[in-house]
């Protein structure tokens, strides 16, 4: 179990302290804020995320088997909550939020209007492994994301992995790559680009079959392809590929259209690395990340 016990409600709290306020993401721009689950040791942090949720996101928490399971739950409701509220010019607090989903189950935020003030129109996305929660956010434009563990394992080979759920495109690409290492890794790659598309669409896998579009990722360059005439598959999209020290993220940004210019303004992108209520880490210009930023092709 989590380091405090279920009946934790019938005492009281430490209070919840706040959080800097951050500008909002320009246009064509994304930003990525995530949490390392081994680096968030201390049991009084812990409380403090646990009373920001919302009893139905408790009730969640504490539903699942395991103190891992259940850690990595709290902190990714958590991670949304605290991330949204440091865009709304502190008007408000992470406890404060809440959320819908839309008919596929993809969550929303529902703003409670504060007078004199317009809330943002953010987009948000959540992904996280047992080693890493990530949020994307987003400034009117529809957004994805998913993170996998380098070292992801598999119950069958890659190339038999593929042809289940991969475009006959993507095993091609696979087949040609000889060193298994490698091919593992653009798998793993692969994978993650193709999960951020799908929950940037916001339609679930069910409208959006991996088989039925294909990714590229070659000579520096991140486009999607689709192959089928359903309407829910657009190519309106621009990607980025991160490579973290034990992950790979990918987000997925819903282009801006062509209002200014000739609308060819590559993907912008900001990292941070965050244990909320405690630090914060700039990392998009350190060597701890790698970033490949190109945009789709219509």
């Amino acid at each position: 179990m989590l380091p405090f016990p279920n009946d934790i409600f019938t005492r009281k709290l430490l209070t919840v302290p706040s959080l800097p306020p951050y500008p909002l993401p320009s246009p064509r721009e994304a930003h990525l804020w995530c949490i390392v689950p081994d680096e968030v040791k201390c049991g009084s942090l812990l409380n403090q995320y646990l009373k920001i949720l919302s009893p139905c996101e408790r009730q969640a928490v504490f539903g699942l088997n395991g103190a891992k399971l259940q850690k990595g739950a709290l902190l990714a409701r958590t991670l949304v909550r605290t991330t949204l509220s440091r865009y709304t010019q502190s008007k408000i607090k992470p406890q404060s939020l809440r959320f819908s989903k839309n008919t596929y189950g993809k969550p929303q935020v529902v703003w409670q209007h504060e007078e004199g003030w317009i809330p943002p129109c953010l987009h948000f996305n959540i992904s996280h492994s047992s080693s890493l929660v990530a949020c994307a956010v987003t400034v009117d434009l529809q957004v994805g994301i998913d993170v996998e563990d380098k070292q992801r394992k598999l119950k069958h080979d890659v190339l038999s992995f593929a042809r289940r759920f991969f475009s006959p495109n993507e095993v091609e690409f696979l087949h040609g790559t000889s060193d298994p290492l490698i091919q593992q890794q653009e798998f793993v790659k692969l994978w993650t680009l193709k999960e951020a598309y799908v929950k940037a669409l916001g339609r679930g896998f069910s409208a959006a079959p991996f088989r039925n579009f294909t990714v590229r990722h070659q000579a520096s360059r991140i486009s999607v392809e689709v192959h089928s005439d359903s309407e829910n598959l657009t190519e309106n999209w621009q990607f980025a590929l991160l490579e973290l020290p034990t992950h790979y993220a990918s987000i997925c940004v819903e282009k801006a259209g062509e209002k200014e210019g000739d609308g060819n303004d590559s993907l912008k992108l900001k990292v941070w690395k965050t244990i909320p209520f405690a630090e914060d880490e700039c990392i998009s210009e350190t060597d701890l990340l790698k970033i490949s930023i190109e945009k789709s092709i219509n």
